[in-house]
């Protein structure tokens, strides 16, 4: 058994969510918070606990602090619905609790885009605050790129946590609305205030850091498109923080 709590939150993720459970059924607990799925999202969630809990969204942060609130293990593990666990991972974690030297850990993810693992562009290795004593941590109340904040010792573990992000360069447009709107939300609260040169010099550079400086040349045409739909959501970003102000 995992002695973790493992919570997740959830719309409409059937085509994710079966798999990810199924990765986690030997966890201590499972707890899910579902904002009311019109799929069969709940239904499958079912299957493998009886904690699933419904609540209308409130943001990324607040969703997920809701789902550790209620979990009952002093450990907890916040896993997304597109990511999975490996046996490898498992191992780790059981050995990291019981040695009891630290209050959380990063967890490298190993990301995928349309089916192909990539290496390079800063998308690995990809550290994440996941593992964590609840007493101890708590999710970091932002609009996007939300993170676990641990009052402790903070550790790393070596074997990662599989990430099935984006299955297509239409699924990350679909998407990129709605993160950038968040992002762009994010950036007025912390008080900036988007120039001429925000615009003319981020997305470029943001293309340059990723294909050439983080080597993302190296996947390929995988990689080519990936930072230009970064660039792109680096432009959106800025001209929705524009907007807002």
């Amino acid at each position: 058994m995992i002695p973790v709590s493992i919570v997740i939150v959830t719309k409409n993720e059937e085509a994710n969510i079966e798999a990810a459970l199924d990765s986690v059924k030997d966890a201590a607990e499972i707890v899910v918070i579902d904002s009311f799925s019109s799929d069969r999202t709940v239904e499958i969630c079912r299957k493998y606990t009886d904690k699933v809990f419904r609540k209308e969204w409130e943001g990324y942060a607040r969703q997920k602090q809701a789902a550790v609130d209620l979990a009952a293990d002093p450990w907890v593990f916040i896993l997304d619905a597109d990511e999975r666990f490996t046996p490898e991972l498992k191992a780790e974690i059981i050995n990291a609790i019981e040695e009891n030297r630290h209050d959380g850990f990063y967890v490298p993810r190993k990301n995928f885009f349309m089916g192909r693992w990539i290496r390079h562009g800063g998308w690995s290795p990809d550290y994440t605050l996941r593992l964590f004593r609840k007493n101890a941590g708590r999710v970091e109340d932002r609009e996007v790129h939300e993170k676990v904040v641990v009052n402790g010792s903070v550790s790393y573990l070596k074997n990662p946590l599989v990430h099935y992000t984006y299955n297509s360069v239409s699924d990350y447009l679909k998407r990129l609305d709605s993160y950038s709107t968040l992002a762009a939300k994010e950036l007025k609260k912390t008080g900036v205030t988007p120039n001429a040169l925000d615009f003319l010099i981020r997305p470029p550079f943001t293309f340059i850091k990723m294909f050439f400086f983080r080597l993302g040349f190296l996947d390929g045409r995988y990689g080519l498109v990936l930072a230009v739909l970064y660039s792109y959501y680096t432009f959106l970003k800025y001209a929705k923080t524009w907007e807002l102000k």
